[in-house]
């Protein structure tokens, strides 16, 4: 069974994402062992989004366009409305996301963060939740919609709200320590 302190985890963000569904992953990850690098457009500090007003900076690692997705067993997407938004639009980022569920790598996603799933085109067929107001988004790609803390289907986690941050930490380190995810031959 790997070790969570040999896993090296990758968030990828842009500013306007949801404060603590960045923050808290990236914290409790790192008190475990957990390597973890933030991933932005451009390389820079993000800027989140706390309650009604922008938050906290987050400093980045890397850009988006220079991940390797071979380096990390783990892809973790928060939320906020903004941040998902803006991603799904850029193909890099899209395209990453993708490449890290082909590659069987276990990937997270947060509140409006399944919108990345959806557009990434690897939604169909799987058990998700998310926040209310896009469920209807993850129906109409196929997906099928439960509403719970947290769902796994095929290496891929979603949770609906921050409220679900602890079980969607959980989930993610109980899959780290699993090793990485193998899909069912489909």
């Amino acid at each position: 069974m790997p070790k969570i302190t040999e896993a090296k985890v990758l968030i990828m963000s842009t500013s306007g994402f949801e404060q603590s569904e960045l923050e808290v992953p990236l914290n409790k990850l790192r008190e475990q062992g957990a390597t973890v690098h933030v991933a932005t457009l451009d390389g820079k500090a993000i800027r989140g989004w706390d309650n009604k007003d922008w938050g906290r900076e987050v400093d980045a690692d890397l850009k988006i366009s220079d991940v390797n997705v071979e380096d990390y067993i783990a892809l973790v997407l928060p939320g906020g409305q903004m941040n998902p938004d803006i991603l799904r639009a850029d193909k890099d980022t899209v395209s990453k996301v993708r490449d890290f569920v082909t590659h069987d790598k276990i990937v997270a996603a947060i509140c409006h963060a399944p919108w990345l799933l959806i557009e990434a085109g690897v939604v169909e067929d799987r058990e998700m939740t998310s926040y209310h107001s896009i469920r209807t988004d993850l129906e109409n790609a196929g997906a099928n919609v439960v509403d719970k803390d947290v769902a796994i289907s095929n290496g891929i986690i979603t949770s609906r709200s921050p409220d679900d941050l602890d079980a969607f930490v959980a989930k993610i380190v109980e899959e780290i320590k699993e090793g990485e995810h193998q899909r069912d031959a489909a």
